[in-house]
């Protein structure tokens, strides 16, 4: 029962936090005026848009088979999409839950351990962080006069101050987290035969070699080039999807391919934020950066952010239901018993 308390408190912690965000990010706005820029919107767009984020999700199933083959499976490619979806649905209830809801719903259809799985997740959270502080840092360093300053005033100067005001400075800072985690590390290692006997340590053990062994998995990959081919494609594909928005709008439509990493760069960050599948801080980064960026009004950029953000997320909501129904409809007919003639 308190388990249960638990989880609907922070269901409701992380609701009540994006609806926050959402209130910042229209803020100010006139919703007289967004709902006339929404209702002027070119929806072919908004489908081609989907389109290219439906492939991509495609993609990203195939990358991930390509990292659970080391391991000595071959799970299908239609039960990792499905598993994939139904995680992207879950993170609608809980942020970052879809990572153990994927793992655990491929892990049950092709009885591969979980804790492996996680591993190979990582990897695929390390490849994409990569992938999007490449972009990142060739926008700051290539056009630093339109875009290396709305990062700099927006996001590291704040957060610069932050960390100075909380602990007095930045050389302070890394001294006592170094200074942390090598005391954590020496206590470990002290009494690791005492803490090995404790049964929920062997446990978080066996978990971290599980995740451990997922890590390997990349250097035992046959087709590396096919990973990163499938890593280059995904990520070409969300700028593709970021950018044909601006076409829906008559007041963006002028933007660059360029513009469109910059818009999925900022997206990215609002997307990472600790709430529900980015609700509000999405919609506050990236209207504010349009402001900033391209001189355009709040209903404009909010208007935008919404149909970014909005066709995104109805799409992985629709594709993650069905993925579910299937997979439902496909365990029921397996446990059907067989009937003889």
């Amino acid at each position: 029962m308190k388990k249960i308390i638990l989880q609907i408190l922070r269901i409701v912690g992380f609701l009540a936090l994006g609806i926050l965000l959402l209130y910042f990010a229209f803020k100010g706005i006139a919703f007289d005026k967004l709902a006339s820029t929404l209702s002027e919107a070119n929806f072919w767009w908004i489908g081609l848009s989907m389109f290219f984020a439906l492939i991509s999700l495609f993609s990203r199933a195939r990358r991930w088979v390509l990292l659970i083959e080391p391991l000595g499976f071959q799970p299908s490619l239609k039960n990792t999409y499905h598993s994939l979806m139904v995680g992207y649905l879950s993170n609608f209830a809980l942020p970052r839950l879809g990572e153990v809801t994927r793992c655990i719903t491929l892990g049950k259809r092709e009885k591969i351990p979980v804790d492996s799985l996680i591993g190979t997740v990582i990897i695929e959270r390390v490849t994409d962080l990569v992938m999007l502080l490449m972009i990142m840092v060739v926008l700051i360093f290539s056009w630093a006069e339109k875009f290396g300053t709305f990062f700099n005033e927006n996001i590291f100067i704040p957060m610069q101050e932050k960390i100075s005001s909380t602990f007095g400075g930045m050389i302070l800072f890394w001294v006592l987290l170094v200074g942390l985690i090598a005391g954590l590390l020496l206590l470990l290692y002290l009494f690791r035969k005492p803490l090995g006997r404790i049964g929920i340590v062997r446990k978080i053990a066996n978990f971290l070699l599980g995740i451990l062994d997922g890590l390997k998995t990349i250097y035992k990959m046959k087709r590396k080039w096919e990973y990163i081919l499938h890593s280059v494609l995904i990520w070409f594909l969300y700028i593709l999807m970021t950018w044909v928005v601006v076409f829906s709008l008559e007041a963006t439509s002028g933007l660059t391919f360029v513009d469109g990493i910059f818009l999925l760069v900022i997206g990215g960050l609002g997307m990472s934020a600790p709430v529900t599948a980015g609700f509000g801080a999405f919609h506050w980064i990236v209207s504010r950066g349009m402001v900033f960026v391209y001189g355009l009004n709040l209903e404009q950029g909010g208007a935008y952010a919404i149909l970014a953000h909005e066709s995104n997320s109805i799409l992985l909501i629709l594709l993650g239901a069905l993925s579910y129904v299937l997979l439902m409809l496909s365990r029921k007919k397996k446990n059907v018993p067989e009937t003889s003639t």
